[in-house]
């Protein structure tokens, strides 16, 4: 994995109109604040905003200053969404070569940069085929507008399809205390393997969000180990994610800035094995096997 992205990342889909909806000068603050605290690396995706928060965010960061080489832009592509920005009647996946050249470039134009760091196929399609993908994928690296190419909720079977033609550098997929199958199923194994650096999007998963009786669970450990690692509780949760050996990148998600703060000092907190466990079989509600 010779390219470097910043351990928490910086999900970008809730800073425009499918969020917090932040202006441009709000937003140039946001990205400051993001990168002052050590996160280089920004997730964005076509589709984000109905096609809108790329190229806002792009006003932004011309407005911070900041240099391009100082940071990691990432997009994914393929959603045909359903919206006001295109003539989509049916949200449907799109992969063919021509499609997702026209879309990297065009995700570059929006964010004011020439190039992105990394290319991610948003979601599998049935209809993918690799040398297709491969196509698109040549293209774009020989002529310098994609550092590096991955994929995003694919399985190891999808994966080992892409691979088989383009090199696949990171999959982003869902996982989180809640949501921990991957770490189960063989997915993060296989990552480890074929040498696929993980992402994880809604990484505090449903522990804030939702209250049952696993979050419940979840919350009367989170309580206990608060005391002992002096941490808040969303950082425990990322530094759950954090010590595991795929050398998992958390996608966070939030605008607020002592959050991100606090995500990024996660990076220091060292949970036990035991405490590890502790919060696993708080979010199963049985011990392990």
């Amino acid at each position: 994995m010779n390219h470097t992205f910043s351990r928490i990342v910086q999900g970008c889909m809730g800073w425009g109109a499918w969020g917090n909806q932040l202006s441009i000068k709000k937003m140039t603050k946001a990205l400051l604040h993001s990168f002052e605290s050590g996160i280089t690396t920004f997730d964005h995706a076509d589709i984000y905003g109905d096609y809108t928060t790329e190229k806002e965010f792009g006003k932004a960061f011309t407005n911070s200053g900041i240099d391009r080489e100082s940071i990691q832009l990432i997009s994914k592509s393929g959603i045909q969404y359903v919206g006001n920005t295109r003539n989509n009647t049916l949200k449907h996946y799109q992969y063919d070569a021509a499609y997702l050249v026209w879309s990297a470039e065009n995700s570059i134009k929006a964010l004011q940069a020439s190039y992105l760091d990394l290319f991610l196929l948003h979601r599998p399609s049935p209809l993918m085929h690799p040398d297709e993908i491969a196509k698109a994928v040549d293209k774009l690296t020989s002529e310098g507008k994609i550092k590096a190419f991955g994929v995003s909720n694919f399985s190891p079977t999808e994966t080992a399809l892409i691979a088989s033609k383009s090199t696949v550098s990171v999959n982003q997929i869902e996982c989180s205390i809640t949501a921990h199958e991957a770490m189960l199923n063989g997915s993060l194994q296989n990552m480890m393997l074929q040498n696929i650096l993980p992402m994880a999007w809604s990484p505090l998963g449903a522990v804030f969000k939702e209250k049952n009786e696993q979050t419940q669970r979840i919350h009367v450990v989170l309580d206990t180990l608060s005391e002992k690692y002096a941490a808040t509780k969303d950082q425990l949760l990322l530094a759950w994610l954090l010590k595991h050996p795929a050398n998992i990148h958390p996608v966070i998600g939030s605008t607020n800035p002592s959050r991100i703060t606090n995500a990024v000092a996660s990076e220091a907190i060292k949970l036990s094995d035991s405490d590890w466990f502790e919060l696993l079989v708080a979010s199963q509600g049985h011990k392990v096997p």
